[in-house]
């Protein structure tokens, strides 16, 4: 299987280029077809990955060519398959199968479709090179492509000014963090005299304390580009805002590709971060602030689409919560979750925005359980799995995030489990203004109402049942379970496993915080059923005024305003001053005075030449005489 491990990056790659050249001579069923099937083929590709890893343990390295070599720094262009890039490599290309199909229906009659599905195989590409590089600049290549096709996709109708917009936030944002992340790989180069993996990790691993100190300064870097890419405190705005590409887009980064990119660095990273406390501890509370501050504005959404991108945020934030507290299993096991009812989620919004005629507002919609029921069911599957209502996936990964948190800190868990019943409450609010009481459209979007087509519903069953029974894998010891994920990634996390030793918690102690996450939950659904289902409330419009507090959360705490305040108009100040004084009157006036004084003065001398023979002999008489002159004159006085 080894030898064929560089197709599973390659067909994705072929993917892009036949639908790039063909998008205007080949058919619409061609191009979904040839590029749903190339990621497809992928994925089975993937899965012989997967159980290799799984049955011989040994993590595959393969080395294709000598890349880059300067001095002692050598650096192979190489792919490294252990359990953690095996798993990945299955999610990317298992919900990135389901998202193009899903996109051969839902794009159907976009005159780009050709160029969407060579954007969307482009973007699976990068983040399977992401995922496989042995090393962090091939990964840091996966890195900056997957921003690329983020921000061909999210500005994909680019000619909406505003979705331009979008598109541009999102690259800057990510250039931030980017530059994070690149200095972060020079310490590395610095302080280890490489980039391998195989060659860095072990190397860390048998640093002393006093020796492992720099690695607080490399893994800070790191996170900066995690902070980026996966959209936390303070670089977290541009991903709402992503929300103006097709839904398909945003299944495909929130769910199977760029947001998880920084998760999976830190886990690949894990040993550096377990020998970094300091880090470890800013990345627990980075990302418990960023779960709490998402989700308290999830609350008054009415865009659909923009409560799940919050929702993601939020999760995002528990995952490094998870990072932070030590809990490495924890975090990923919820990437996993996470990626399948996220994926149902935002299809789900797409299927009932296709019904909807392309409305988002939720206050205008109601009433569609019963005229599009298969949508219904399977984001009904997709919220109670984010509200981490048992036996549903998120449930199981969440609270195994929430227990680490509980071990690690009090305070941390409390946080974490207010934001539960937060998340709890927001998405079950969208399941009742959108599904329940009566229809508040047009009558002309009531007489469009009908169920998607085939290619949009059946990836919809496929990921409710995965995220109906993918917790499974990690049910605890307490329920009568074995971790089966936390087993087969063991050999990933060993080494910082044994410096960050086991903590061992009581059943009942378990059994108590099991209870108390559900019970909140389930305060929330039914306070969310009496509010929105039952009592019919529905979110004011936006010419009428909100409550202060209710405002603030509508208007995303004003964060957009604060950064245009503090960073975009002194910068638009210093660009107009350096523009106006410093280039055209100071650079543009010292050259234009030049050449205009060149000008005047040519205009002057152009008169000498007259074309009178005499003339030109009187001034060469005049030139020797001065020049006798100045030689007497000049001699006599040396």
């Amino acid at each position: 299987m080894n030898q064929y491990i560089w197709l599973i990056p390659i067909l994705p790659l072929a993917g892009f280029i036949i639908n790039g050249l063909g998008r205007n001579s080949l058919s619409k069923n061609v191009i979904g077809f040839i590029g749903s099937l190339l990621v497809l083929v992928s994925f089975g590709l993937s899965l012989a990955v997967f159980f290799q890893i799984k049955s011989s343990v040994h993590p595959i390295n393969i080395t294709y060519f000598d890349w880059i070599s300067v001095g002692e720094l050598k650096i192979h262009f190489a792919f490294l398959v252990d359990q953690l890039s095996a798993i990945m490599l299955l999610i990317i290309t298992g919900v990135g199968f389901l998202i193009h199909l899903y996109s051969i229906g839902y794009m159907h009659d976009d005159n780009g479709f050709g160029k969407f599905f060579a954007y969307l195989n482009l973007f699976v590409f990068f983040m399977l090179l992401l995922v496989m590089g042995s090393n962090y600049l091939i990964m840091f290549i996966g890195w900056e492509g997957v921003g690329l096709c983020s921000y061909l996709l999210i500005g994909f109708w680019y000619t909406n000014p505003s979705y331009a917009d979008a598109a541009k936030k999102a690259f800057v944002m990510n250039r931030i963090g980017d530059l994070g992340f690149l200095l972060g790989i020079f310490l590395i180069i610095h302080f280890f005299g490489s980039i391998d993996f195989a060659t860095i990790f072990p190397k860390a691993a048998a640093l002393t304390a006093k020796e492992a100190v720099p690695l607080t300064a490399i893994t800070l870097l790191l996170f900066v580009g995690a902070v980026g890419k996966s959209a936390q405190l303070p670089l977290f705005t541009w991903l709402p805002d992503a929300m103006a590409g097709p839904t398909p887009v945003s299944a495909l980064i929130h769910a199977a590709t760029m947001v998880t990119a920084g998760i999976y660095m830190i886990a690949r990273s894990n040993i550096f971060y377990t020998l970094s406390p300091f880090t470890m501890e800013l990345v627990a509370i980075i990302g418990l602030a960023t779960a709490l501050f998402a989700a308290l504005i999830a609350l008054t959404q009415t865009d659909i689409k923009k409560v799940l991108a919050y929702s993601t945020v939020s999760q995002l934030g528990y995952m490094f919560l998870g990072l932070g507290v030590g809990a490495y299993t924890g975090a990923f096991f919820h990437v996993l979750t996470h990626a399948f009812f996220k994926a149902l989620l935002f299809l789900g919004a797409g299927s009932v925005i296709h019904a909807m005629s392309g409305e988002q507002d939720m206050r205008k919609m109601g009433g569609l359980k019963g005229k599009i029921k298969l949508t219904f069911v399977t984001m009904l599957i997709g919220t109670i799995a984010i509200a981490g209502i048992p036996p549903f996936s998120g449930f199981f990964s969440k609270d195994e995030i929430l227990a680490h948190a509980y071990a690690h800190s009090t305070t941390f868990y409390a946080i974490g489990v207010f934001t539960a019943m937060l998340t709890s409450f927001y998405m079950f609010r969208m399941l009742y203004l959108t599904f329940y009481g009566k229809f508040r459209g047009t009558h002309e979007q009531e007489h469009h109402l009908h169920e998607s087509p085939a290619t949009i519903t059946i990836p919809l069953i496929v990921l409710a049942v995965l995220s109906a029974t993918a917790g499974f894998i990690g049910r605890p010891k307490v329920l009568g379970g074995h971790h089966l994920l936390e087993q087969f990634l063991a050999p990933v996390f060993e080494k910082s496993n044994a410096i960050l030793g086991e903590h061992e918690m009581s059943a009942p102690t378990e059994f108590l915080l099991m209870g108390i996450s559900v019970a909140v939950a389930l305060v929330a659904l039914i306070y969310a059923y009496v509010k929105y289902a039952k009592g019919g409330s529905i979110p004011v419009a936006d010419t009428e005024e909100r409550p202060a507090l209710t405002s603030l959360s509508y208007n995303k705490f004003y964060i957009d305003e604060l950064y245009d305040m503090i960073i975009r108009k002194p910068l638009d100040f210093l660009s107009t001053f350096f523009y106006n004084v410093v280039e055209r009157l100071g650079i543009d006036g010292l050259v234009n005075g030049l050449g205009k004084g060149t000008m005047e003065t040519s205009k002057g001398l152009r008169l000498l030449q007259t074309g009178n023979v005499g003339f030109y002999i009187f001034i060469m008489v005049l030139g020797i005489i001065a020049v006798l002159a100045y030689s007497i004159f000049g001699l006599t006085k040396i």
